[in-house]
């Protein structure tokens, strides 16, 4: 008898019209890869929500098994660099958009797809952090490499009660930067201030449309939201300044101008974790055992079972999500 696991399963029909089922598959209904992971813990991403409701155009495959992130242990391998019994995670590499993803019981996926679960950390540490905290690590070490230390002034971040802004504000927080949080939910004010932001600003600052330079207001930036939150972020960017861009959660465009490039010295910096090289993703995931306060990271984490994911994935694209959502696989 073979032994099979539960998943979440996203199909379409002939009418492209899209279904979500929670079905039983075996180590045979996954796709080719040289390591076969026990999935035991998962994350809902923003960009997990868009897969599951059909809201964007995340998933390239079908029928596919959603989930982008997973952290677990190794069950079978042919890859050289791991063997049964190691920990491991995984972040992006076209996992749930192309390739069967983390919300199922096992995952076969490339070797060179998978770190090491830093030592300090279980799997469901792992899947808090995410991709969320990993793609803000990676926006922080851009704004680094661009000479953005606190000593120069403060940095913002949009988007802010989300995954992505909650784990920013509080890594930015414990490195010694004047956090100002911009948020569409001001109730959460108190959260994010709990977090490590000093100021919280309303995001109906930034989301109309604005002038090519406004007042210079901050020296580095951390968006998440994209259209005209990012191009206001701009133009308000102090001369040198860095702007680091990983979100679309307000549109794909940039309705903005030149002004801040041209005229103020200011970079836009795009932030990838989906294909980012391993040396950054090692660095990033060590930066995030030293730099996040992890106290802080389970104070922004919700914890669930599998079966919370689907209803957990229509709660973020709605918006009624604050920080981390995690999926224990063993929770009943």
């Amino acid at each position: 008898m073979t032994d099979t696991f539960k998943a979440i399963l996203v199909s379409r029909d002939d009418d492209k019209k899209q279904s979500v089922d929670v079905v039983e598959l075996s180590d045979g209904d996954l796709m080719d890869g040289d390591v076969t992971v026990a999935v035991e813990a998962t994350t809902v991403n923003y960009k997990d929500g868009l897969a599951i409701t059909g809201a964007g155009p995340v998933v390239r495959r079908w029928p596919l098994i959603p989930g982008i992130d997973l952290s677990g242990t190794v069950v079978t391998s042919q890859h050289p660099d791991w063997k049964e019994g190691d920990r491991v995670i995984l972040n992006g590499w076209g996992v749930g958009e192309t390739h069967h993803g983390a919300y199922a019981g096992r995952a076969r996926v490339k070797g060179e797809w998978l770190l090491p679960l830093p030592q300090s950390m279980t799997p469901v540490d792992a899947m808090a952090v995410g991709t969320a905290g990993y793609t803000a690590m990676l926006c922080v070490m851009a704004l680094e490499r661009h000479g953005i230390a606190p000593e120069r002034g403060p940095v913002v971040v949009t988007g802010a009660a989300g995954g992505v802004g909650s784990v920013a504000i509080s890594i930015l927080s414990k490195l010694g930067y004047h956090v100002i949080a911009s948020t569409g939910r001001p109730t959460h004010a108190d959260f994010l201030l709990e977090l490590g932001a000093n100021e919280v600003i309303e995001r109906a600052e930034l989301e109309q449309p604005g002038r090519p330079l406004g007042k210079e207001r901050w020296a580095g930036a951390v968006d998440t939201v994209g259209s005209h939150t990012l191009a206001n972020v701009l133009s308000m960017t102090a001369y040198g300044g860095a702007v680091a861009a990983c979100g679309l959660a307000g549109g794909m465009d940039l309705p903005g101008s030149v002004a801040p490039f041209i005229l103020r010295g200011v970079s836009l910096l795009g932030i990838d974790s989906v294909m980012a090289p391993r040396e950054i993703r090692l660095e990033a995931w060590r930066r995030i055992t030293r730099d996040l306060d992890h106290d802080k990271l389970t104070a922004l984490s919700t914890v669930m079972p599998f079966s919370g994911i689907i209803n957990a994935a229509h709660d973020i694209v709605e918006g009624k999500v604050r920080g981390r959502l995690v999926v224990d696989m063993g929770r009943d």
